[in-house]
């Protein structure tokens, strides 16, 4: 009989194991790619003013169907000021493609209006007392006065929004003198809520008094002013030098140092009220919550050389990093004209956001998160507002810091195509190598009667 061969069948979870690592390697193939070529998404102060806006029109569609989809309410229930900062940073946001467009001016002032009724219904004043001084407390009072004074300039002015100018004189009265009464007890930030004052609301507030002169050709508020920043500057964090971002309510002292988180947002805000201190802070700003990690150029929350956690303020840390500080960032990048922080920050939020754009609207992390798109298409049309004095950051970035990223995703895709390469191979080979089988040739019958007798 002739021998005869064959190979075991093929194992099943072999050819299973190499197709989904194929599938995970392309996926992961087809993600570094679409990051990396996103991470060189030209910065807003590359851009025509007229393509920024145009730009933003996608982003604020998604906001507008998702606070109308009550998104405002879904982010309360993770941050405490929520439902706010998403509709005041949409009205914001719209009122700067107004001015970055001219041709949206109409569209952008019934977009902001349309916020700006939304922050003071009931749901929109709810979280804040109303029995403080100002009345709902200096966080809800100040970024309403600030949205008001924006539409107001947005129109034209007080001659063309008189209603609305005349509210805005009002208002800014109530904390000038809610300011006045505070300095007189001995500190110059206001309360947000009974017993807790964080002083970036205050610098919010002092924004919108200084808005309000401007805008009116006025000096009502200078003295109010001056002695703000004067108190001011005798509380400064002592470690940084910066506004701290706690203080006592009652002395002002500061109870917690800079942190990355407010110090990004109050300078888009101390840039209205002293344009040369926000310089020079923007540059300790830098200088000391810059990204000390070359790949990843985004804003710590702690001063460099402390790795405390995040809270409820920053968001989770990832290598110290803040995702809102960086998003924020951007925007004082843009405002204080850092061509190369603004890239960098736009890159990065680009590269790692995956936007998604489909029926006209945009959205960051496949949308879970409206608050995070508001901020940032905040900070995208930052150029809509007035320019401050520009300050060069002291530890930018090298401007090849996608260098190692892109070494370093490249080594990842090699080791993971060798795996499903190899993993292919073997399935194909059935596993380890087949040995053949012979079978027996016939011969005399084995037994008892073919043994040898002795």
């Amino acid at each position: 009989m002739r021998p005869r061969s064959f190979r075991f069948p093929r194992p099943r979870w072999r050819v299973v194991s190499a197709a989904v690592l194929g599938v995970v390697a392309l996926a992961a193939t087809s993600v570094v790619a679409v990051s990396t070529a996103r991470s060189y998404t030209p910065s807003p102060l590359q851009q025509p003013r007229a393509e920024i806006a145009a730009d933003a029109l996608p982003r604020l569609a998604f906001l507008r169907a998702e606070l109308e989809a009550d998104a405002g309410e879904r982010m309360q229930e993770l941050f405490p000021e929520g439902y706010f900062f998403t509709h005041a940073l949409y009205g914001l946001s719209w009122v700067n493609v107004g001015m970055l467009q001219p041709g949206e001016r109409d569209r952008a002032l019934r977009e902001a209006r349309w916020a700006l009724e939304r922050l003071e219904a009931p749901a929109g004043t709810a979280p804040f007392p109303q029995e403080a001084d100002p009345p709902h407390g200096v966080y809800h009072a100040g970024w309403t006065a600030w949205l008001r004074g924006r539409i107001v300039e947005l129109a034209g002015g007080p001659q063309d929004a008189a209603a609305e100018a005349e509210a805005l004189r009002s208002e800014t009265a109530v904390l000038r003198d809610a300011f006045d009464a505070a300095l007189d007890s001995g500190t110059p930030y206001l309360t947000a809520y009974p017993g807790q004052a964080w002083p970036v609301d205050s610098v919010v507030a002092v924004a919108a008094l200084r808005q309000d002169d401007r805008l009116h050709g006025t000096d009502s508020h200078d003295a109010t002013v001056e002695r703000w920043t004067g108190a001011v500057r005798d509380h400064l964090d002592p470690r940084t030098g910066l506004i701290p971002h706690a203080v006592d309510p009652e002395s002002g002292k500061p109870v917690e140092g800079a942190r990355g988180s407010s110090q990004s947002l109050l300078l888009r805000f101390l840039a209205e009220v002293d344009p040369e201190w926000a310089a020079r802070d923007y540059r300790t700003f830098r200088a000391r919550f810059g990204s000390e990690i070359t790949m990843v150029p985004g804003i710590r929350e702690h001063p460099a050389g402390d790795d405390s956690p995040g809270d409820v303020d920053s968001g989770p840390l990832v290598l110290g990093l803040s995702a809102s500080a960086s998003a924020v960032a951007l925007g004082d990048a843009v405002l204080f004209d850092d061509e190369q922080s603004a890239a960098e920050l736009t890159g990065l939020a680009e590269a790692t956001g995956m936007a998604v754009e489909f029926g006209g609207k945009r959205r960051y992390a496949g949308g879970l998160l409206p608050v995070g798109d508001a901020f940032l298409v905040w900070s995208q049309t930052a150029d809509g507002e007035h320019a401050a004095t520009a300050g060069e950051p002291s530890n930018a970035e090298p401007s090849w810091w996608r260098l190692p990223w892109h070494v370093a995703t490249t080594a990842v895709l090699a080791l993971l195509w060798y795996a499903a390469v190899r993993s292919w191979r073997v399935a194909r080979s059935g596993g380890a190598a087949p040995h053949p089988v012979t079978a027996p040739v016939a011969g005399p019958p084995r037994g008892r009667g073919t043994r040898s007798r002795g």
